[in-house]
Protein backbone atom coordinates (compact mmCIF):
# COMPACT_ATOMS: atom_id res chain seq x y z
CA UNK A 1 0.00 0.00 0.00
CA UNK A 2 1.24 4.08 -0.80
CA UNK A 3 2.10 6.19 2.02
CA UNK A 4 -0.53 9.05 2.35
CA UNK A 5 0.83 11.69 0.46
CA UNK A 6 2.68 9.63 -1.64
CA UNK A 7 1.87 9.05 -5.73
CA UNK A 8 2.77 6.49 -7.93
CA UNK A 9 4.96 7.37 -10.72
CA UNK A 10 2.42 6.48 -13.58
CA UNK A 11 -0.75 8.51 -13.76
CA UNK A 12 -3.92 7.27 -13.90
CA UNK A 13 -4.33 8.04 -17.35
CA UNK A 14 -0.64 6.09 -18.18
CA UNK A 15 -2.25 2.98 -15.67
CA UNK A 16 -5.40 2.91 -17.35
CA UNK A 17 -3.93 2.93 -20.93
CA UNK A 18 -1.11 -0.26 -19.42
CA UNK A 19 -3.97 -1.87 -17.71
CA UNK A 20 -6.10 -1.90 -21.36
CA UNK A 21 -2.83 -3.17 -23.39
CA UNK A 22 -1.96 -5.73 -20.42
CA UNK A 23 -6.15 -7.11 -20.54
CA UNK A 24 -5.87 -6.90 -24.54
CA UNK A 25 -3.01 -9.26 -24.47
CA UNK A 26 -4.14 -11.49 -21.58
CA UNK A 27 -7.12 -12.14 -24.25
CA UNK A 28 -4.89 -13.77 -26.99
CA UNK A 29 -4.39 -16.47 -24.69
CA UNK A 30 -6.84 -19.07 -24.98
CA UNK A 31 -8.24 -22.54 -22.63
CA UNK A 32 -7.16 -25.02 -24.88
CA UNK A 33 -10.50 -27.04 -24.31
CA UNK A 34 -13.03 -24.49 -24.37
CA UNK A 35 -12.90 -21.16 -26.98
CA UNK A 36 -13.27 -18.72 -24.74
CA UNK A 37 -9.90 -16.98 -23.98
CA UNK A 38 -8.49 -16.98 -19.87
CA UNK A 39 -9.37 -13.45 -19.63
CA UNK A 40 -13.45 -13.09 -20.24
CA UNK A 41 -13.22 -17.04 -18.35
CA UNK A 42 -12.35 -15.36 -15.53
CA UNK A 43 -9.10 -17.04 -15.06
CA UNK A 44 -7.28 -13.90 -13.80
CA UNK A 45 -7.51 -13.11 -10.52
CA UNK A 46 -5.22 -10.52 -9.98
CA UNK A 47 -2.78 -8.26 -11.66
CA UNK A 48 -0.40 -6.14 -9.86
CA UNK A 49 1.47 -2.98 -11.81
CA UNK A 50 4.48 -1.91 -10.00
CA UNK A 51 5.83 2.06 -10.45
CA UNK A 52 8.03 0.59 -13.23
CA UNK A 53 5.50 -1.28 -14.76
CA UNK A 54 6.67 -5.16 -13.02
CA UNK A 55 3.86 -6.85 -13.91
CA UNK A 56 2.01 -9.62 -11.67
CA UNK A 57 -0.50 -11.71 -12.59
CA UNK A 58 -2.35 -14.47 -10.06
CA UNK A 59 -4.87 -16.47 -12.11
CA UNK A 60 -5.87 -20.15 -12.38
CA UNK A 61 -7.36 -22.61 -14.52
CA UNK A 62 -10.63 -24.10 -14.68
CA UNK A 63 -9.55 -27.57 -13.38
CA UNK A 64 -6.01 -28.16 -11.12
CA UNK A 65 -5.38 -31.29 -13.21
CA UNK A 66 -5.66 -29.17 -16.32
CA UNK A 67 -3.35 -31.23 -19.35
CA UNK A 68 -1.77 -27.46 -19.84
CA UNK A 69 -1.68 -26.51 -15.95
CA UNK A 70 2.52 -26.50 -16.86
CA UNK A 71 1.92 -24.08 -20.08
CA UNK A 72 -0.34 -22.17 -19.18
CA UNK A 73 1.44 -19.33 -16.99
CA UNK A 74 4.60 -19.51 -19.92
CA UNK A 75 2.03 -18.74 -22.25
CA UNK A 76 0.57 -15.79 -20.31
CA UNK A 77 3.90 -14.70 -19.16
CA UNK A 78 4.87 -14.75 -23.06
CA UNK A 79 1.73 -12.42 -24.06
CA UNK A 80 2.47 -9.74 -21.23
CA UNK A 81 5.88 -9.72 -22.48
CA UNK A 82 5.09 -8.21 -25.75
CA UNK A 83 3.25 -5.15 -24.27
CA UNK A 84 5.38 -2.12 -25.45
CA UNK A 85 7.22 -0.80 -21.79
CA UNK A 86 6.69 -3.83 -19.62
CA UNK A 87 8.97 -4.68 -16.99
CA UNK A 88 9.54 -7.91 -15.48
CA UNK A 89 6.15 -10.45 -15.37
CA UNK A 90 5.68 -12.74 -12.69
CA UNK A 91 2.62 -15.54 -13.10
CA UNK A 92 1.93 -17.01 -10.47
CA UNK A 93 -0.69 -19.67 -10.31
CA UNK A 94 -3.57 -20.43 -7.61
CA UNK A 95 -5.91 -22.52 -7.06
CA UNK A 96 -8.01 -20.77 -4.12
CA UNK A 97 -10.55 -19.92 -4.54
CA UNK A 98 -11.02 -22.75 -7.29
CA UNK A 99 -12.63 -21.15 -10.43
CA UNK A 100 -16.40 -21.87 -11.13
CA UNK A 101 -18.25 -21.00 -14.24
CA UNK A 102 -19.55 -18.06 -12.42
CA UNK A 103 -16.24 -16.03 -12.98
CA UNK A 104 -16.77 -16.05 -16.74
CA UNK A 105 -17.69 -12.52 -18.27
CA UNK A 106 -20.91 -11.97 -19.78
CA UNK A 107 -19.65 -12.43 -23.00
CA UNK A 108 -17.95 -15.57 -22.51
CA UNK A 109 -21.46 -16.58 -21.41
CA UNK A 110 -22.79 -15.54 -24.45
CA UNK A 111 -20.16 -17.35 -26.86
CA UNK A 112 -20.53 -20.64 -24.81
CA UNK A 113 -24.57 -20.44 -25.05
CA UNK A 114 -24.10 -20.30 -21.11
CA UNK A 115 -27.65 -18.42 -21.02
Amino acid sequence: MSQPGAQSALSKQELDEFTTKLVTAMKTVFDPEIPVDIYELGLIYKVDVADNKDVTVDMTLTAPNCPVAGEMPMNVKAALELVDGIGEVTVNMTFDPPWTPERMSEEAKLELNMF
